[in-house]
């Protein structure tokens, strides 16, 4: 089976959308041929398993991006194109060029749809887009894939297309190790971009209310964002006399990265929104229980016994911090292992490929579209 993702930049900046592609790459091409359309950039993620090609990206370059899409379908005949990400043009022309070539597309949305997305800048932006070609492209497609079942809800009720499957994010378990130890490190961790909806200031007011509690306690506020933001983050630590507890290391990667998790007695996400949240996920598969916010999917923190699911304020993560630091060395190992094996049942990378395949297959029951002589002309834009 040969599988043509799309996706606009595989740079580090892209965030979740370039980290759901590099993991399911791990896996998902050692099923398939994979291969992966995007446009050049300066930092771009190491992704594995795949062959990636390159288009012009330009707005203003929208034939020379047709031209050069075409001719990859051409070469390669993918089973399936899989276009991912919203809003941005290209995401929307290449569904229209691959459907006139009558090849199956799927869009997996990541979040993109979210009725809180949707507001945001809705009449300068997000409506403009709707009636030029967002909606024709979501309705085009053969199905949309939500990484969650909250957001593959929201996509129902839109009614986009009738259409909507779910395969989450996942973790590449493969490097991943449990710590080995559950002695407290006195240790909190955010790890994100730096942006108003990830709560970065509220985790910076639930730790000036438990000073006293958080005495020998560092808290590391890793990622990047907007020199304004993040200025003002610390600019906040500054006026709360929080500088000797709360340090701001900039952007984490690679190993350094999983150390950071493995060191941490706890991880801490106020977010206001997620589609998935894959922080959450490495964290547990790290064996770091995870305080986050009913703004994530993650109910199973409570149901498995690894962490706190609660309202997006200071109060409710006092709280939730509060009890953490009262636990002793067992529940926290409890804790943790419980987490390792949520993410090992639900969200490894191995089974999210394998559930991939199968919404691949059920697309195409019938020959590849080499094998069905796919006409080459008509093309549109």
């Amino acid at each position: 089976m040969i599988i043509l993702h799309y996706i606009p930049s595989i740079d580090r900046s892209s965030g979740g959308v370039g980290a759901y592609l590099q993991l399911m790459a791990h896996d998902l091409g050692r099923l398939v041929e994979l291969h992966i359309v995007s446009h050049r950039s300066d930092h771009e993620l190491s992704i594995e398993n795949c062959t990636i090609h390159y288009i012009d990206g330009k707005r203003t370059h929208l034939l020379k991006a047709k031209v050069e899409f075409l001719n990859l379908l051409d070469e390669l005949h993918p089973d399936v194109v899989h276009v991912n990400s919203c809003w941005e043009l290209l995401s929307s022309y290449t569904v229209f060029w691959a459907k006139k070539k009558r090849y199956p597309v799927l869009i997996t949305t990541h979040g993109m749809l979210e009725p809180w997305v949707i507001r945001k800048n809705y009449w300068i932006k997000k409506l403009p887009a709707l009636l030029l070609y967002q909606k024709k492209a979501l309705k085009m497609a053969d199905g949309l894939v939500a990484t969650a079942e909250s957001e593959r809800k929201n996509l129902l009720v839109a009614n986009y297309n009738p259409i909507v499957g779910l395969v989450p994010n996942g973790v590449i378990m493969d490097d991943i190790s449990l710590k080995d130890s559950w002695e407290p490190n006195k240790t909190i961790l955010f790890l994100a971009l730096l942006r108003p909806n990830k709560g970065a200031d509220l985790l910076i007011k639930a730790v000036k209310k438990l000073e006293n509690e958080l005495t020998g306690y560092r808290v590391i506020i890793a990622g990047t964002g907007e020199d304004g933001y993040v200025n003002s983050l610390k600019e906040l630590v500054h006026d709360l006399k929080l500088e000797n507890v709360i340090s701001f290391p900039g952007g984490i990667y690679g190993k350094d990265k999983w150390q950071l998790y493995q060191q941490a007695d706890v991880f801490v996400l106020p977010t206001l929104n997620e589609n998935f949240g894959i922080v959450i996920a490495e964290s547990l598969a790290s064996g770091t229980p995870v305080i986050t916010t009913k703004g994530a999917p993650w109910p199973e923190l409570e149901e498995w016994n690894c962490g706190w699911w609660v309202e997006r304020d200071v109060t409710s993560f006092v709280k939730a911090l509060d009890e953490f630091l009262k636990f002793s060395v067992e529940v926290r190992e409890q804790m943790g292992r419980n987490g390792r094996r949520l993410v090992e049942t639900q969200y490894s990378s191995k089974k999210v490929a394998e559930e991939m395949v199968r919404m691949y297959e059920g697309l195409t029951p019938g020959p590849s579209p080499k094998e069905r002589g796919v006409p080459c002309g008509g093309m549109m834009v």
